[in-house]
């Protein structure tokens, strides 16, 4: 049976099939469109008698983020070409500095905010959505996003990217965070294949304090206030799941020195060697007894545990939090 994957990438080289003959019929005789255009035709065969997706070398599935990044390769990862690896490798490295050129200042103070993060790929790109937004219209505002794009690599890395476009457009429609969040919702849905989605942490910080969270399915945030923490639980469906998904926003008033912590779960789903996981009561214990530190230095405190936690265990996912503190 064809998959979903599949049925995305036959339209995309039927699309691909008819743009190269229509180039033809301009540039007849081009020997490297005759060749690409077979290559395609090929790809769509394999589709038709199953073998689509399967390393010609081992007879094993070719890895599914670099067969969507590249949908006419015929062989694994492992079994690509010297010149053919260093392509990908150079490929990757460009990837990784476009997401690294999308990232939010590591350190800054805004509107009474003060804001730090680490952002922390797996490999050379991420699925993590970070980013933090001044509202330009004249309101003392600011944007936060804190997501996690469902699967790993450059596929994840490609939804991540599209995820802060449509954050970037909709911003400047200055609309209610509710409608904000939904219109994002219906976007990335309509345009993302429906085996993909992403848990998401919005909001937007008022000068005064006053914090709305919306929060798409993701882990939830801690507030800290004189050493108390509060959860901020589900309010909707991770985006791309249902179109049409509506999302509720909370409330809260943050005071002075109090702090917010948004995190995706490569940090509290880490396993030690003794089988046993990181955890949220963990990191919230660390948060509990560090919150009166600069973001920056909380932000050193939790990796720290983290890591000692882990004690050399690899770690399996990306890796991001934030940290926002009311400094006024």
């Amino acid at each position: 049976m064809e998959t979903v994957v599949q049925k995305s990438l036959r339209s995309q080289l039927l699309y691909r099939q008819e743009r190269l003959k229509d180039t033809m019929r301009q540039v007849p005789n081009a020997a490297h469109l005759v060749n690409l255009l077979q290559e395609v035709e090929t790809a769509l065969e394999r589709i038709d008698d199953g073998t689509y997706g399967i390393c010609h070398q081992c007879n094993e599935p070719i890895e599914p983020g670099y067969l969507r990044s590249y949908p006419l390769v015929t062989v694994c990862l492992s079994h690509l070409s010297g010149d053919q690896q260093r392509a990908v490798e150079r490929d990757l490295e460009l990837a990784s500095k476009i997401q690294g050129k999308l990232l939010p200042v590591p350190h800054l103070h805004l509107d009474g905010w003060e804001f730090a993060y680490r952002y922390e790929p797996l490999g050379p790109v991420s699925g993590d959505y970070c980013d933090v937004v001044k509202n330009n219209d004249g309101k003392d505002s600011v944007y936060f996003f804190l997501g996690d794009v469902s699967g790993k690599g450059v596929a994840a890395s490609l939804l991540m990217t599209q995820l802060h476009a449509i954050f970037h457009s909709l911003i400047a429609a200055d609309l209610p965070l509710q409608q904000l969040v939904e219109r994002a919702n219906r976007v990335f849905a309509e345009s993302t294949l429906t085996t993909h989605f992403a848990t998401l942490v919005c909001g937007k910080a008022g000068s005064d304090g006053v914090v709305e969270i919306c929060n798409a399915g993701h882990c939830p945030p801690l507030i800290v206030h004189d050493g108390v923490i509060t959860r901020v639980g589900t309010t909707g469906f991770p985006l791309g799941l249902i179109d049409n998904s509506r999302y509720e926003v909370r409330t809260v008033q943050l005071h002075n020195n109090d702090l917010l912590l948004l995190y995706t779960d490569g940090l509290t789903e880490v396993r030690n060697s003794s089988e046993e996981e990181y955890g949220e009561e963990r990191l919230a214990s660390v948060v509990r007894n560090s919150g009166h530190q600069p973001p920056k230095q909380l932000i050193d405190t939790c990796l720290n545990d983290f890591t000692a936690f882990r004690n050399g265990t690899d770690r399996l996912d990306d890796l991001t939090i934030m940290v926002m503190k009311r400094i006024k």
